[in-house]
């Protein structure tokens, strides 16, 4: 079996309970999927952008528990050792692992975006939050303009947010 399918049934699995975390992450995976390919990328790093989409907020679930809070910064501070363990889980290891980890780490620093796979994550994790949090016209087309970069992802926004 894929390690990608594996590893999204480890997710539902750890979300148990959880629908809108489920589909939270099931919506961010596949925006993050179309754009990569969209945009073309290496068979790695679309491997990394996808394990990354279906982790990136694993953080989450234990900020809460120990903080009480979902804020981004306490995503990014618990989120790569889960991500570690439940990547080991199913099946990866080594360098995939530590650039999933350090996007986990990072999903919610919209500065020194360093790669694709980083820049596709942010987009594709901007196109279900502004869906999710019922945004304004006005916060969708500030988002587009500050955030988007790739074409596809521009054009995703653009579609999906009738710009």
């Amino acid at each position: 079996m894929e390690k990608l399918h594996i590893l999204k049934g480890n997710m539902i699995e750890y979300y148990m309970g959880d629908p809108a975390r489920i589909h939270h992450f099931l919506k961010v995976h596949s925006f993050a999927k179309l754009i990569g390919e969209e945009e073309g990328l290496d068979a790695e790093t679309q491997e990394i952008l996808e394990a990354a989409a279906l982790v990136h907020d694993i953080g989450i679930k234990i900020a809460e528990e120990k903080y009480g809070s979902d804020a981004g910064p306490l995503q990014e501070k618990e989120g790569p050792t889960a991500a570690k363990q439940i990547l080991e889980k199913s099946g990866y290891a080594g360098a995939l692992i530590d650039r999933v980890c350090y996007l986990v780490g990072h999903h919610h620093t919209y500065t020194d975006i360093d790669r694709a796979d980083y820049q596709i994550l942010v987009e594709a994790d901007f196109l279900v939050n502004l869906y999710e949090g019922k945004e304004s016209r006005e916060a969708i087309e500030h988002a587009y303009g500050r955030i988007f970069r790739t074409e596809a992802g521009k054009r995703v926004c653009r579609e999906v947010y009738g710009l």
